[in-house]
Formats: C-alpha cells, sequence, structure tokens
C-alpha cells in the first residue's frame, strides 16, 4: 500500500525505505531493553527460589508463591509466576484430573466454620516402636486442623481423640450435645463406621456425614491435609518414639495454621479466617443485644 501511494505520487521508494529500515530496527532495539514486568525473568526466578527456601511448607502451588512474593513487595502477574516456575522446573507436582463422571456434584467447602469438619487417618513408621497410626480432624470452611493424634493403635477410640480435640478447642467443653449443628465427614473404615464411634459423635450432638464409597475426594479436605502432612513432616523426618511423633504432629499443626494460605480466602491462613469469623460473630452478637 505504502509503495502504491508513492508510485501515485511520484516520489523516489530509495528514501521511504531507508527510513521504514531505520524505523523497524530502532523498535526491535527498544523491545529488546524492555525487561517484562518489574523485573527480569532471571530475577523474578530467583525470588521465587527464595520465597520456596524460607517456606517450611512444600508442594504449594503458583498461585501461592504468586501471593507470597506480592506480601514480599514483588510484583508480578500469576501467570508470569506461572510461566517462569514452570522454565525453571519449581512447579509443584501434580495429578491429572479424572474425565469419568462422578456419582456426586457440588461442593463439600462451607461458608463459615463449625458447620463440618473432615477426619481420615494415614500411617508412618517409628524408629523403636514400628508402626504408627496419625489421625486428623480438619474444618471444611478455612483448612484448619483442630485436632490431631498418633497412637500405635487404629481403634475406634483413637479415632475419635481428635474429634474431642476440636469440640473441646472449638466448642469450650465435652459434653452432651455440645457441637450442635456441626457435621462429621468420614470414609467407610471400620473405625470410624464403628457403634462406638457414632454413638460418641452422635452424642456430643455432631451428624455423621459418610463420604461415598470409594470416592476420596468426598473427604477431600482431609484428604489434602494429610498430603501435606505427608511431603512436610512424615516423608521427611525420623521419629524414634510415637510420642516423640505426637509432640512433632502438634507443633506441625500449629505452624500450619499459622502460615498456610488459604486461596479461597484472599490468602489468609486459617488462623486469620478464624480469627475475622470471631471477631464477626461478635460483633453481630454485639449489634443483636443492641437492637433488643
Amino acid at each position: 500500500m505504502v509503495w502504491r501511494v508513492l508510485r501515485v505520487c511520484g516520489v523516489s521508494r530509495a528514501p521511504a525505505s531507508i527510513a521504514l529500515s531505520k524505523r523497524r530496527s530502532r523498535t526491535r532495539h527498544r523491545v529488546a531493553l524492555c525487561p517484562v514486568g518489574a523485573c527480569s525473568d532471571a530475577e523474578l526466578a530467583d525470588h521465587i527460589r527464595r520465597q520456596i527456601a524460607a517456606s517450611r511448607l512444600h508442594g504449594e502451588g503458583y498461585r501461592k508463591l504468586w501471593a507470597r512474593l506480592r506480601f514480599a513487595g514483588v510484583r508480578a502477574s500469576p501467570r508470569r509466576v506461572r510461566r517462569v516456575m514452570r522454565e525453571n522446573g519449581l512447579l509443584a507436582p501434580h495429578r491429572v484430573g479424572r474425565t469419568e463422571t462422578k456419582p456426586h456434584d457440588g461442593t463439600i467447602i462451607t461458608d463459615k466454620a463449625n458447620e463440618m469438619w473432615g477426619t481420615d487417618m494415614t500411617q508412618t513408621i517409628t524408629v523403636r516402636e514400628g508402626r504408627a497410626n496419625v489421625f486428623v480432624t480438619v474444618e471444611h470452611a478455612n483448612s484448619e486442623v483442630v485436632g490431631i493424634h498418633a497412637s500405635r493403635s487404629a481403634n475406634r477410640f483413637e479415632a475419635l481423640e481428635p474429634v474431642r480435640q476440636g469440640v473441646h478447642r472449638c466448642f469450650g467443653a465435652i459434653a452432651p450435645r455440645v457441637a450442635r449443628g456441626l457435621k462429621l465427614r468420614h470414609d467407610h473404615g471400620s473405625n470410624y463406621m464403628s457403634g462406638d464411634f457414632q454413638d460418641e459423635i452422635e452424642c456430643l450432638g455432631i451428624e455423621a456425614s459418610p463420604s461415598f464409597v470409594r470416592e476420596p475426594e468426598g473427604n477431600g479436605v482431609a484428604e489434602r491435609f494429610i498430603r501435606t502432612l505427608k511431603e512436610n513432616l512424615l516423608w521427611v523426618r525420623t521419629f524414634d518414639t510415637i510420642e516423640e511423633l505426637r509432640a512433632a504432629l502438634i507443633k506441625f499443626a500449629r505452624h500450619y495454621n499459622e502460615t498456610w494460605l488459604v486461596a479461597r480466602h484472599g490468602y489468609r491462613t486459617p488462623a486469620q479466617v478464624r480469627a475475622d469469623q470471631c471477631r464477626l460473630d461478635q460483633n453481630a452478637m454485639a449489634n443483636l443485644k443492641l437492637a433488643a
């Protein structure tokens, strides 16, 4: 089009060709000099590595690394963080999702705390006492660990221990009907389906909510925490005794509640989400008293 206009106007093409060539050269030079974002990809990769090294929790995805960078004052888009992590081999391993249909729909996440908890167990090995069973109870609203326990036995009474811990911690006592309105998600293991387990949670006012058979995602909140527990504690440390393991579990649960970032809550920690809800509940109660 440019050459046609020059030909119609009777202007030589040589000066225009030289001018266009110089303009393209300057444009390419400017693009080469401009970094992508506030820092170069290499610098961003160094920032990401420092965040990964500073965190005691492994297996966090690019979104949480993006949030940690933001908190540290390093600005970059989530897509760029994912790209740089992928190019430098820093992405966390992930499973490929299943494509077949599921026998259930909806979500297991709740809007408020103390509406549904999930409980499950896993196993590990101690040096002196052999196999140990680890039991957890996790809040569905904010992924908070409300109870954690380890024992040699995997019977129904040991499975109840983290549930009792959570009831005492969140409801203030172990008493009949004290946890009214709470549902407990668990699998179909014999310890969870036993009469003693079901009778005690019913006495506490908890409604049993068994997950679908062969559908572990139905208890996905507890399952996800167990994965984090394995990657950050059970698979990276050895324990001489079950008592040593039990103390390490309590310490890890406290650290997790205070530092794990929950994406759906604006990258706040479980402890922050719980504190915010308690503050809102207190304000609501105060407003009700004033209205009365």
